[in-house]
């Protein structure tokens, strides 16, 4: 009787921007300790599949690991698959950057190993019926997606134990189903366990084959998986497990597999991802339906396999800041290769070269999207992609004819919204101004310094909110699935769930009661005009000499009896001045009413900075007296800061930002933090800190009310040597 197969291909991946600490810690609990297993049981056969960021840094850090590997080559116990070197999810870059994605971890591969891949792993399993072309047009014949792939193409689960030839437009790859059991018993269950589903499907499909695909940080990284992986054996009596059962049972790499059997027949299927992450794309109410959809027929395994989620593309629905991260690597692959077609002499073309390397860098998958493992809520992994396309840009801009220090400003839809935003760039800036959002600045970068100095994130209401309460925090737990169990980093975590109003941009108007304090500024309790914070600016002028915007509001809103409500008339205008070796943004606000009686007012202009390391000594707020961290919160009045103005330094990314408000009386500040899930539990995290400049005003009887903020950038001293990230 044939024996049944088992195909496993275990996927190693770090992203870029995750701090060497991390990649250190997970290299020694998990990548070693598993290859050293692998190695002392050669008959156990495998694909292995390692990202471009991970490989680049053992390359660096530890090459004896790379020998390791080569050994495993050269007995044909491990094959490597290949697919994008940065680890895009290949459906969401253009198509000549995927192309160049695969080629490059194939040509690394190749060179280093002497082993050339002819499997592709797709970043989070994410599949689009577009994709068979995609891959075979880039030589790639097969991948892996999950079973539920399949199951939502109408595929029984008994048909899973083989593979499938997909095909687009008359291109076809090879597909293996990688059986979600699998996943969760590996390494959660007892090895007999293990064996024991084995055996039943090598009984029911003799001569088949069982196929997995999983990162091999769930062997030692994840929560509790250390001890039970290697102090107490289970990678070692996993492996001894399937030697024993050489008679009936025999591991294969993926392409040994494939180069041995016939494919199952065709299958056709639909946009998909593996199911967590489908169900974590929803929007916040509809997951919260799907979770109790799920909990209703969890006893009906036939509905179930109908119930998924939304496509992977959703959270740049779900969320604007991956949205606008997303749009802005689009429109860096653009320009690239629009200069890339011109023929340039060897110093440029080395440029481009460069800038390319900086793209394709940005389009590692994890900071654009949240779920148990996504980065989005980790501000220095979106800050990484953001400050790698700041850093493509600056090197796209110096490549053609040099043109004069006045900024250039364009009205466009940037982020594909269907609203027009105006960018505002310079040798040493780009900005972007979103009139439709309160008039304010999304998005602001560094140039001279390669930084982007925005990078906040909107605290919203998300599902797993409502488990707070039920997490433990601390202490050790036994090994789980990261879906099965969660803790808390720290306790009353809850009371910091604080959900804005406004996306966090830079220059937003907020015109509210003077009774109102700092303590209601923090806990969102300012009740501020919505139309000027938030409503849609008109573009009166965007040209050479700056940006006017205007938006009307019905002030008072809360006006009654013989005080009934005026239009409140509001202009604001930004000035961009090119500074050697940094930059300056003015915004000046006027805001007049034509009605007779006076209204007193307290308004504020806030400015958002997120400079990523709140606890770090190089990082922190400049006063009269002192340094504060990045988490400080206070109320300082004007006359307590160095001639009216509030420093803010960033010696490890080599930026400062100085604000200054003439006539204002306070600056009120305090930090931006989401309470968010990962692999490690609840955790709170800094997403920079909000700065409301603060006049006192009364509005009315037709005299303008004028204030003034400037915001200016410069490089700052490094500190590069501290050891902080």
């Amino acid at each position: 009787m044939p024996k049944f197969h088992l195909v496993l291909l275990i996927h190693a991946h770090q992203p870029i921007g995750n701090f060497d600490a991390v990649f250190e810690q997970v290299y020694q609990r998990a990548y070693l300790p598993f290859l050293d297993c692998l190695a002392r049981h050669p008959a156990v056969r495998m694909g292995l599949h390692y990202t471009g960021p991970l490989l680049e840094w053992l390359e660096e850090r530890h090459p004896e690991f790379l020998d390791r590997l080569r050994e495993l080559v050269g007995r044909r116990q491990v094959e490597f698959v290949g697919g994008g070197f940065y680890e895009p999810i290949l459906v969401s870059i253009p198509r000549q950057d995927q192309t160049e994605q695969i080629s490059r971890l194939r040509d690394y591969l190749t060179q280093k190993f002497g082993q050339t891949p002819a499997g592709a792993w797709l970043a989070e399993r994410v599949w689009e019926p577009q994709l068979p072309s995609i891959l075979a047009s880039s030589e790639v014949q097969y991948t892996l997606v999950d079973d539920m792939h399949f199951l939502a193409a109408g595929f029984e689960q008994d048909q899973l134990f083989g593979d499938y030839i997909a095909e687009d437009c008359g291109q076809m790859v090879r597909l293996l189903p990688g059986l979600k059991r699998l996943r969760y018993v590996l390494p959660f269950a007892a090895p007999e366990v293990a064996l024991g589903f084995l055996r039943e499907c090598a009984a029911s499909h003799p001569g088949g084959m069982a196929a997995m695909g999983d990162d091999c940080e769930k062997f030692g990284a994840w929560p509790g998986t250390y001890n039970h992986c290697y102090r107490d054996g289970w990678v070692d009596r996993f492996f001894v497990s399937l030697e024993a059962s050489s008679d009936w049972l025999a591991t294969a790499t993926p392409g040994e597999y494939l180069a041995s059997h016939a494919p199952l027949g065709r299958a056709d299927l639909p946009t998909a991802c593996y199911a967590e992450m489908m169900e974590w794309v929803l929007p916040t109410p509809a997951r919260n339906e799907f979770q109790r959809m799920e909990r209703e027929f969890a006893a009906r395994p036939d509905v179930l396999r109908f119930l998924r989620g939304g496509p992977w593309r959703g959270f740049f629905s779900k969320y604007p800041e991956s949205n606008l991260l997303h749009k802005k690597m689009l429109h860096v692959s653009g320009e690239l290769h629009l200069l890339a077609s011109r023929p340039w002499r060897s110093p440029k073309r080395a440029q481009l070269a460069r800038a390319r390397t900086h793209l394709l860098r940005a389009q590692c998958n994890d900071a654009y999207w949240h779920g148990v493992f996504g980065g989005l809520y980790s501000p220095h992994l979106r800050a990484a992609l953001w400050n790698e396309l700041v850093r493509a840009e600056t090197l796209l801009a110096e490549i053609p004819a040099s043109r004069g220090s006045a900024p250039r400003i364009e009205r466009t839809d940037y982020d594909l919204d269907g609203r027009e935003e105006v960018r505002v760039t310079s040798r040493t800036m780009a900005a972007l101004l979103r009139p439709a959002d309160g008039g304010t600045l999304l998005a602001l970068d560094f140039r001279t310094a390669g930084v982007t100095l925005i990078n906040s994130i909107q605290r919203r209401a998300e599902t797993y909110h409502s488990r707070l309460r039920e997490a433990s925090s601390g202490g050790a737990g036994p090994a789980v699935s990261i879906h099965e169990g969660m803790r808390a980093k720290e306790g009353e975590l809850e009371r910091f769930l604080r959900y804005d109003r406004w996306p966090r941009n830079t220059f937003r108007l907020l015109l509210f009661s003077p009774e109102k304090k700092i303590e209601d500024y923090q806990d969102l309790r300012l009740d501020e005009d919505a139309a000027l914070a938030g409503g849609v600016y008109a573009i009166h002028d965007a040209g050479p000499s700056g940006v006017t915007l205007a938006c009307e509001s019905s002030w008072p809103s809360t006006a009654s009896g013989e005080n009934s409500p005026e239009l409140l008339c509001c202009t604001k205008k930004f000035t961009f001045a090119q500074q050697k070796p940094g930059f300056q943004v003015g915004c000046e606000i006027e805001l007049v009413s034509a009605q007779a009686y006076s209204q007193p007012a307290s308004v504020g202009l806030e400015i958002v900075l997120n400079l990523l390391a709140p606890d770090e000594p190089d990082r922190y707020f400049e006063t009269s007296a002192g340094r504060h961290p990045l988490r400080w919160a206070a109320a300082v009045p004007a006359s307590g800061l160095q001639q009216g103005r509030l420093r803010i330094v960033d010696q490890w990314q080599g930026v400062a930002a100085t604000i200054e408000a003439p006539d204002a009386a306070q600056f009120w500040i305090a930090p931006i933090e989401t309470v968010s899930e990962s692999e490690d539990g609840f955790e709170r995290v800094y997403q920079g800190s909000q700065i409301l400049i603060v006049w006192p005003a009364e509005l009315g009887a037709g005299t303008p009310w004028r204030g003034q903020v400037i915001l200016g950038v410069e490089p700052a001293p490094s500190s590069r040597s501290h050891s902080g990230g």
